[in-house]
């Protein structure tokens, strides 16, 4: 059992019931959609809540459902990425993390393919480079998610830990990868505000599942993981 989060004990079955409830309304307004542009934000709402309630699922020990919701996150994100603006590199990496988080690396891989095709090792925005970066990871090219993984981790309009996390995960370097991650959990838990209002550090689910690939272990116990 995870200690309290703030001296507050999560309702996980409260915050699940929330993103139901966000998803189900927002599959209603879609229906009602008609412009693209409206159509691909509300797309983006709906995988934020079905990443949610497999968040939330998770943190109750309830995987299996929790990797139902996740591959729905997954659909939703890459079916808003057709009208999305350019440069909307959050929908691809929201795709692959879910699908880590699904535990499902074939599907994970299918989706870093996806990223990759769509230009994402060439971009010059540092969640351009996450997302290539990431993806190379998925895929197990270590040698060159090292090149986007660099680029982002000195960049001051990017979390350097986590770019830290990546470059070192890419080194199989596990002092350095230690070090890095138990920094971005520390950033975690001194946020106020969480995606979906969800307090998990689903970053740090999905680098330690990239570490575990990697025959990389690092314990860690925090009341934002499960």
């Amino acid at each position: 059992m995870p200690e309290p989060l703030n001296g507050t004990e999560q309702d996980w079955a409260a915050h699940l019931e929330r993103e139901l409830a966000r998803y189900e309304d927002g599959q209603s307004r879609l229906l009602a959609v008609d412009d693209a542009d409206a159509r691909q934000r509300q797309l983006t709402r709906l995988g934020n809540a079905a990443g949610g309630a497999g968040l939330a699922l998770l943190m109750q020990a309830r995987t299996d459902e929790a990797g139902e919701w996740f591959h729905r996150a997954a659909a939703r994100y890459r079916e808003s990425f057709a009208d999305a603006p350019p440069g909307s590199w959050g929908r691809p990496i929201g795709a692959v993390k879910s699908l880590v988080l699904a535990g499902d690396w074939a599907g994970a891989e299918e989706a870093a393919r996806w990223a990759l095709e769509a230009g994402a090792a060439s971009s010059e925005s540092p969640i351009g480079g996450y997302a290539a970066s990431l993806a190379l990871l998925v895929l197990g090219d270590d040698e060159h998610a090292r090149v986007p993984a660099d680029a982002i981790r000195i960049r001051d309009d990017f979390p350097a830990d986590v770019g830290d996390a990546l470059a070192y995960l890419a080194a199989h370097d596990v002092v350095g990868y230690t070090e890095a991650v138990e920094s971005v959990l520390e950033s975690f838990e001194a946020r106020e505000e969480y995606l979906e209002d969800m307090p998990v550090a689903d970053t740090v689910l999905v680098l330690q599942a990239l570490a575990g690939r990697r025959g990389i272990e690092v314990e860690l116990s925090s009341a934002l993981l499960p």
